[in-house]
């Protein structure tokens, strides 16, 4: 496998997205937001499972409770078990027609937070939203707005800083946070990264690629999928870049930490709405890669509700 990645799964998604570990059943969870469907691997034997969803699965999170919260196009909902029965905790802040939720994950206090993607993507009409699930009814509070592409959503080891990214303006930003009171302070740009050339094509020098999903790992180092660009890049929480890891694929687009210590690192990738040349020379575009790393990952949070 180029550059030291291997294959998790030979199967590949249309849009894979939202991956985490699952440490009480070491195993590896995402989603397929065009496929509508959630998938999870168990890596000790290979086994593959997949679960269809009545509409676009953006993100999902293990609950402290077991089962799953899981942010689909119309609301927020609770599965106490896979593949059983969707419970409504929170319709959807926005007007289904033209957005949906994408990235999102628990926070280290327990809340459920997603961002939007608005399909139009003319005005930046996305937000960030956070949901305290252990109230009823579960009312989402805006946290950041003025975005098209949520994503990039992560938080520091000590819990006192928030990433979050707006692909489509090839920016990542970041907030003083605090946990007990889930105030968000002093945004700053974390990084920016160059726009796409005029007139870029796929396969052209020129074009690094855009933010998109996120991890950080036990050292505070942010991780984040480059789409389009090829590759997964890990900044210092400085912002200073310390190491770039081609992928054999053009679109992936988010990585998280896995295995029993946290050292392998997956990340999900796409194929959907790709030019056909770059299939044909990418037919692995859409699978979820893995790589050992020496820094492990934060675990997972898990939603309290």
């Amino acid at each position: 496998m180029m550059s030291g990645w291997d294959l998790a799964t030979p199967q590949p998604d249309q849009l894979g997205e939202s991956p985490f570990w699952h440490p009480r059943e070491q195993r590896l969870y995402w989603v397929d937001i065009e496929q509508r469907q959630l998938r999870r691997l168990d890596p000790r034997d290979g086994t593959l499972e997949s679960w269809a969803m009545p509409t676009h699965p953006g993100c999902i999170a293990p609950r402290e409770r077991g089962g799953l919260v899981i942010a689909l196009r119309d609301g927020v909902y609770r599965a106490d078990a896979w593949g059983g029965p969707l419970r409504l905790l929170a319709r959807a802040p926005y007007d289904p027609a033209t957005a949906r939720f994408n990235d999102g994950k628990a926070d280290p206090a327990g809340r459920f937070w997603a961002g939007s993607l608005y399909e139009p993507r003319d005005p930046p009409n996305a937000h960030l939203y956070c949901f305290d699930l252990r109230g009823a009814p579960a009312a989402p509070e805006v946290k950041a707005d003025r975005a098209t592409v949520a994503n990039g959503l992560a938080w520091s080891p000590d819990a006192s800083t928030l990433y979050w990214a707006d692909t489509t303006s090839h920016t990542v930003w970041a907030w003083d946070w605090d946990a007990a009171t889930n105030a968000m302070r002093h945004r700053r740009v974390f990084r920016q990264f160059p726009r796409k050339p005029a007139g870029w094509q796929p396969g052209q020098p020129g074009y690094g690629g855009r933010p998109d999903g996120a991890a950080v790992d036990a050292a505070g180092n942010y991780w984040v999928a480059m789409f389009e660009g090829g590759r997964v890049l890990q900044f210092a929480a400085s912002g200073e870049l310390l190491r770039e890891l081609p992928l054999p694929v053009r679109c992936p687009t988010m990585p998280c930490f896995g295995g029993a210590d946290l050292q392998t690192l997956y990340v999900t990738s796409a194929r959907h709405s790709r030019p056909a040349q770059e299939l044909r020379e990418q037919p692995q575009a859409g699978c979820v890669f893995a790589r050992r790393v020496e820094v492990p990952g934060r675990p997972v949070d898990f939603v309290r509700d």
